[in-house]
């Protein structure tokens, strides 16, 4: 029996999912803190994140936001000079919106050493690299204030967040027992390679270009507000 040619059916192209980071402000933690409900089983105290925000010489706090609606974008600007020259952010410049925070990220710097306090992002935000963004954001970040490592801590059993740490060259450098007090689990401490190691600087821009590519494969476009 013939059975009549069907013509192929076009793969349906995915709609663009824009994104923005930005610095995060006061007005920003009761949606933080919300987002932070949504993720942790031992979120901090809105109280805990308004302390942050007033020493930024000694932290860093960013939000993503999902674009919902037009907003205007600004043209992108130079490649700063200086330290982060050499781990270039991955982001480009937009004028200042207000969108839905569906992630947000945060580090100490203190003695050299940048320390990442949190990364989350919403559940229906999940899989698309978007905490990979974040977390080299943060990154970046430690570059430009010349700090050499970056460490932290994350729970044994989250392998996921392991697996994205060890691919930027984290090990495990120890074991705080009872770490997590919703549950008593215990947390390994990870670390990376000296920030100021030219071999390792050369790794993260080999990964920043990977995650690139991915998002323009998945057509993610992350931007960066403008102060």
């Amino acid at each position: 029996m013939k059975v009549p040619a069907q013509s192929p059916v076009p793969e349906e192209v995915p709609q663009e999912r824009t994104y923005i980071l930005a610095p995060m402000q006061s007005d920003d933690v009761p949606a933080v803190s919300e987002l932070e409900r949504r993720c942790f089983t031992n979120p901090w105290p809105q109280s805990a994140y308004y302390r942050e925000l007033r020493e930024p010489e000694r932290n860093f706090y960013i939000v993503l936001r999902h674009v919902t609606g037009d907003v205007s974008f600004a043209e992108p600007e130079a490649e700063p000079r200086g330290p982060l020259a050499l781990l270039p952010r991955l982001l480009r410049p937009s004028r200042p919106t207000t969108q839905p925070i569906v992630g947000f990220a945060g580090m100490w710097i203190i003695y050299g050493e940048a320390h990442v306090t949190t990364i989350a992002v919403a559940p229906e935000h999940r899989g698309l690299g978007l905490g990979e963004v974040l977390f080299l954001t943060l990154v970046s970040e430690a570059v430009r204030r010349n700090a050499e490592f970056v460490t932290l801590e994350v729970r044994v059993s989250n392998v996921t967040a392991q697996r994205l740490y060890e691919k930027y060259g984290l090990t495990r450098q120890g074991l705080r027992r009872h770490y997590y007090s919703d549950n008593g689990e215990d947390a390994y401490i990870m670390t990376s390679p000296s920030l100021r190691d030219p071999a390792y600087r050369a790794t993260l821009l080999a990964l920043r270009e990977q995650l690139m590519s991915r998002l323009s494969t998945e057509r993610i476009a992350v931007l960066e507000q403008v102060p």
